[in-house]
């Protein structure tokens, strides 16, 4: 399986295609060849602004969009890099607070698989090393980068001390197994104390990492503090503002941009990791700012009106990428009330992740495949479930009445629903 990668850009999908025929790289773990690539490019990563740099398996993606929106109210530019791409891959490439523009991104990619050709690197180390090679190039006040996967292999993991501001870890579960806990000498077996050893690998000695002292189990959180322990970096366990004030001096917070009450953690965990570092001054204002007005497409999203929801009549239609359990269970406190599920999920994901913590709320359950990818088929999911060809054959198809629909289990799943609502990510 690959990430898909499509451009109107004719220059931009030249280079795309070379993205996409880059082998994969199952089995290879180590930093060996992202650092040999970004040494050919001149080693951007160590001349890039301030970074915040955030792992975990649900919640990361979220906490940089809500540290984005707190630096941008300060009246600072950001670049930032995120994954997967939802319907343009630019969006993976932030410059200075700004998407990167196609003809750029087409040089650079460029420019940067002209330098990898003979080091065989993956599909997401290249991405990597081109937006560090912008970030580098182009001023900026700040960056904030996602981890792609675990952390301690992850290819943002080049980062250095010098350059870091502050790390985070968001919320922990069971995911991608089979790169997470494939068995290795010397480290956990238990499988959320290896989660926990895989993102804590990000910590650096003298750089702060900030985490929501509820959002883990107790398991987890001892893995945290023994790595962070080991390799000196400073941990910071702050409190979700939901369960009492990050600063207990401080103003009420408001409610954050990016519905669901599982955001109020990702706020706390972005207000933390800046509160936590001394290299950018952000204000109590920039904070609250930035909590009401972030936004993160694809995570609890209310569709707008377009040629998709239409086919839904009046009812809401909601969007979440969602794919594992810890997520089926913040959908589920979502949505106290019954609902449509229009559900597509790639293979290697649980069926029952979103199913199960939604219970006798499903009013109906349509299953659809995922474009492009290898997907559960309707009989891996509870005998009462439909099948569809797509979600616009399954909105067309529900029942009649006014019970709100939400399309989940997947990120890839939810890129093709924004393209086919034309409801693009800015």
């Amino acid at each position: 399986m690959r990430d898909f990668a499509r451009s109107e850009s004719a220059a931009v999908q030249a280079q795309l295609d070379r993205l996409a025929r880059l082998s994969v790289p199952d089995g290879r773990l180590g930093l060996e060849t992202i650092r040999a690539l970004l040494g050919r490019l001149g080693n951007p990563h160590r001349r890039v602004p301030p970074v915040f740099h955030v792992a975990g398996t649900n919640g990361k993606g979220s906490t940089c969009a809500f540290l984005r929106a707190m630096l941008e109210a300060q009246g600072y530019s950001v670049h930032m890099t995120t994954s997967p791409h939802l319907v343009h891959y630019n969006e993976r490439i932030r410059v200075a607070s700004e998407l990167i523009l196609d003809e750029r991104l087409a040089e650079l990619l460029a420019e940067v698989l002209d330098a990898s050709e003979d080091l065989n690197p993956s599909f997401f180390e290249v991405t990597i090393a081109a937006a560090f090679t912008e970030f580098a190039r182009v001023p900026a006040d700040a960056c904030v980068v996602e981890v792609g996967l675990g952390g301690r292999f992850d290819a943002t993991n080049v980062l250095e001390p010098e350059v870091l501001a502050a790390c985070g870890i968001a919320a922990l579960g069971i995911d991608h197994e089979r790169f997470l806990l494939a068995p290795e000498e010397g480290v956990p077996s238990e499988p959320i104390a290896r989660i926990a050893f895989e993102k804590a690998g990000i910590a650096k000695a003298g750089v702060p990492l900030a985490v929501i002292a509820e959002s883990n189990p107790p398991e987890a959180e001892a893995m945290i503090e023994s790595v962070t322990s080991k390799v000196g970096a400073q941990l910071i366990m702050a409190n979700s503002y939901g369960n009492g004030a990050i600063d207990p001096e401080a103003q009420d917070y408001p409610e954050p941009g990016i519905r669901g009450p599982h955001q109020e953690r990702n706020a706390a965990l972005a207000h933390a990791m800046l509160r936590s570092q001394n290299r950018i001054l952000v204000d109590e204002a920039a904070i609250e700012k930035g909590i009401a007005h972030a936004s993160w497409p694809a995570r609890m999203q209310l569709l707008q009106k377009g040629p998709l929801t239409d086919l839904a009549g009046e009812r809401q239609v909601w969007l979440d990428g969602g794919h594992n359990r810890n997520a089926g269970d913040a959908v589920a406190k979502a949505f106290p009330g019954p609902l449509h599920l229009v559900l597509g999920m790639l293979d290697n994901k649980d069926p029952r992740a979103l199913i199960e913590p939604l219970g006798n709320r499903l009013r109906s359950v349509t299953i659809v495949p995922v474009p492009g990818h290898d997907a559960h088929p309707v009989e891996a999911f509870a005998e009462n479930a439909l099948g569809a060809d797509g979600v616009e054959e399954a909105l067309r198809n529900l029942p009649t009445d006014d019970c709100p629909v939400l399309i989940a289990g997947s990120l890839y799943l939810a890129g093709e629903v924004l393209r086919i609502n034309e409801e693009m990510p800015d």
